[in-house]
């Protein structure tokens, strides 16, 4: 999945891209998140004057994972949106833009492959639930809470206070 600066600014039509990745190395070792299908990249690359580039599109996966309360398998889709700019610079020109969401690129050919993979990196879900109400499982008996309750003693007294606990008894 590569662009080249000279043949962007010769065509007058924007190079479309749309590939797959193979993301299943970027989430080996996280244990909860499993990637069955590769990441379907749909981009659009357009030249926009003065040696810059603009790619955008939207990037597309299928994820497996557990959810983070009760640890029940769930399927999620991820639609991720993706806009990079990118401006070829000379070796011996500085770049003084920190600011700006511009990357500078001293190569003639910029491989977008490191920048999907960022951009995916940076949009899986940190808690994943199965459904908004999901009440998770119980802290000592493990018991799925969705399913009912359990009969376990839930209050929790401070060990500072614990000898007042029984003053009003």
């Amino acid at each position: 999945m590569h662009f080249q600066f000279r043949k962007m600014a010769a065509s007058s039509e924007p190079l479309q891209v749309r590939q797959q990745v193979d993301v299943s190395r970027l989430v080996q070792g996280l244990g909860d998140i499993k990637v069955p299908q590769p990441l379907l990249a749909d981009l659009k690359a357009t030249y926009v004057g003065q040696d810059a580039v603009d790619v955008q599109g939207k990037l597309s996966v299928e994820l497996d994972m557990s959810c983070s309360r009760c640890l029940k398998p769930l399927h999620q889709h991820l639609n991720i949106p993706f806009h990079e700019q990118f401006k070829l610079v000379k070796p011996s020109e500085e770049t003084d833009n920190e600011d700006d969401d511009t990357i500078y690129v001293n190569d003639e050919n910029v491989d977008l492959v490191p920048y999907v993979e960022e951009s995916f990196v940076l949009h899986i879900p940190m808690t994943a639930v199965c459904k908004d109400t999901c009440k998770g499982l119980c802290p000592n008996c493990g018991k799925d809470l969705n399913e009912g309750t359990c009969d376990c003693d839930t209050e929790v007294v401070d060990p500072r206070l614990a000898a007042l606990k029984d003053f009003f008894k």
